[in-house]
């Protein structure tokens, strides 16, 4: 009787013991079968899962825009005073919704080039008024008519132009035409062949953006999604050094195994530039574990806060010297247009900026931008992309509707946030595909851990408690 009960509890101990050297052999066994199922997945080839959420995106894309409507064009025009504005939104479009084109894969660069054709469908249940709703904002043409042309004799035969097409510093325009395009009267009458439609985003619908040409991952995981080309060059042709460089992926996606102490950069073509984003915290989207990165402030700070953006400092009259922050000029990247990018708000940039304007009120929550990726394959599933148009405003003495400014302005006109979420029923397949099973992987790990070190040891404690009273 004694030596069943002992050969039963050497055997619980046994199989106690071979339960938890299993669960300890499958947890790097198992690390393995993630990685290798992972690295098969995120590459960019047809039958993946990556390549299906990466040819058509997988979540709905919105766009949201804000129009900074000018309360005192007048006085701003005759007196110099501050630009009062009055932020009106948001006025809502559906984008990124067509599948990438052109799709060509080289297999003895193991890369994959595309298009993105670029379509905006307004969307009037999430909007707080029509395409047709009209603000006063600054005149685009007449605005940027002096840093085009410097030329003091050319400026007075443009000055004849403006005021025969009745232009003037400010103009009305509904929602449509300032973001789309709309004929310019004063263009109209320029003598020779120029561009005469003016918009903020013109053009844009029915065009595309690239040629990009990306890694597919099918050699070096590592690589996956980064950017090779850009219109088949490997710089922008804009800055000089290495912020012309293109760097990193389109943000979409990133390479797995994502660490948070990983800088993850990406190039935007709507800023004219790479970036980066770094890592902020951890948060739960619907049951799925993503790391949030964000733009730093100091990715926007001037060259005496940040010597590395010193290449991003084109003009030295317009930047006070390369001391101002949260501001990028893009002029080069627009052919010649005073375009000046910031965050909403101008939120992180140099005070002395917003000492022309009134009505502004920038808040970190709702101004920043962030994405959120979920860290095991890369995969970004939800993301925020914020920023601000505006346009440099300097006075002028031979235009009349620009000779009674005393100062130069940095004048907001818009400021947008493009927004994508994982939708509910891409989550829920995300987690059965992908998440589900590495957490069910990792609980049959556990559990077979702890049930065997707690049967080995609960057994031979047993065993040698029986001893011990046998041999008393």
């Amino acid at each position: 009787m004694g030596c069943n009960r002992n050969c039963g509890l050497i055997t619980g101990a046994v199989i106690g013991a071979v339960l938890a050297v299993f669960g300890g052999i499958l947890m790097p066994v198992g690390d393995m079968l993630i990685e290798k199922t992972i690295k098969k997945e995120v590459a960019l080839e047809e039958g993946t899962t990556a390549y299906k959420n990466w040819v058509t995106t997988g979540t709905e894309v919105y766009r949201q825009f804000w129009i900074f409507d000018v309360q005192n064009p007048d006085e701003v025009a005759i007196n110099s005073s501050n630009v009062k504005l009055k932020q009106r939104g948001p006025y809502t479009y559906r984008v990124r919704y067509l599948a990438k084109d052109n799709i060509t894969q080289d297999p003895l660069t193991n890369t994959v080039s595309f298009v993105q054709p670029n379509g905006a469908i307004f969307e009037p249940s999430l909007s707080v008024g029509s395409e047709n709703d009209t603000f006063t904002i600054l005149n685009l043409a007449v605005a940027a008519a002096p840093h085009l042309y410097p030329n003091a004799f050319v400026q007075v035969l443009l000055n004849s132009l403006i005021k025969k097409s009745k232009s003037s510093m400010f103009q009305r325009r509904t929602v449509k035409e300032l973001l789309w395009g709309y004929k310019d009267p004063f263009l109209s009458l320029v003598p020779y062949p120029i561009a005469t439609t003016v918009g903020v985003f013109f053009p844009y619908n029915n065009t595309a953006d690239g040629v990009y040409q990306v890694f597919n991952g099918k050699d070096d995981i590592s690589k996956v999604g980064i950017i090779n080309t850009y219109k088949g060059e490997r710089t922008l042709g804009y800055w000089s050094d290495y912020c012309d460089l293109i760097n990193g992926t389109d943000a979409a996606t990133f390479p797995p195994f994502v660490e948070k102490t990983r800088v993850l950069e990406f190039f935007s073509s709507d800023i004219c530039r790479s970036i980066y984003a770094v890592f902020a915290e951890e948060l739960n989207l619907k049951g799925i574990n993503v790391y949030r990165f964000v733009l730093p402030p100091k990715a926007f700070a001037s060259p005496v806060q940040n010597p590395d953006n010193h290449c991003f400092c084109t003009d030295r009259e317009i930047s006070n010297n390369c001391t101002f922050f949260g501001v990028l000029d893009i002029s080069k990247c627009k052919e010649g247009k005073p375009v000046i990018l910031s965050l909403p708000h101008l939120l992180h940039a140099s005070p002395e900026i917003a000492e022309t304007v009134e009505g502004l009120n920038p808040n970190e929550e709702e101004h920043k931008t962030y994405l959120d990726v979920e860290p095991i394959t890369g995969f970004t599933l939800r993301f925020a992309k914020r920023l601000q148009v505006n346009i440099l405003v300097k006075p002028a003495k031979k235009i009349d509707a620009l000779k009674g400014l005393k100062r130069n302005y940095i004048v907001p006109i818009l400021w947008l946030n493009e927004t994508g979420t994982i939708g509910t029923e891409k989550a829920e397949m995300f987690k059965s595909q992908v998440t589900g099973k590495i957490n069910l992987l990792g609980t049959v790990e556990m559990v077979l851990l702890s049930v065997g070190v707690v049967m080995f040891v609960a057994f031979m404690i047993s065993y040698c408690a029986c001893r011990s009273k046998t041999a008393k």
